[in-house]
């Protein structure tokens, strides 16, 4: 069971930040699909190892980004609620 997080607010700036990390969660993925035989195709074949999410993240759908926001939400939440704080460095 995953540990409750629907009490933590996420400032604005982290939540920007969520954007970021969802898109990192995306090349990530679709990097170890291609470098276990996965290939772009219309339509997904498992069978086949196709799939149509292996484009860059700006390219999916509203859709299949929130699966990636999610996690990156998720994460964040997560590692609030464990006691961390997360702060940009200055420029």
């Amino acid at each position: 069971n995953p540990i409750d997080t629907s009490d933590i607010l996420l400032s604005p700036e982290l939540l920007e930040l969520t954007e970021k990390i969802a898109e990192q969660v995306h090349e990530v993925w679709a990097q170890g699909r291609i470098h276990t035989g996965w290939t772009y195709a219309e339509h997904r074949d498992d069978a086949a190892r196709t799939t149509p999410c292996l484009v860059p993240y700006a390219e999916l759908s509203e859709e299949e980004k929130s699966f990636d926001r999610e996690t990156a939400l998720g994460t964040l939440r997560f590692l609030i609620k464990l006691g961390y704080t997360i702060t940009k460095q200055p420029e």
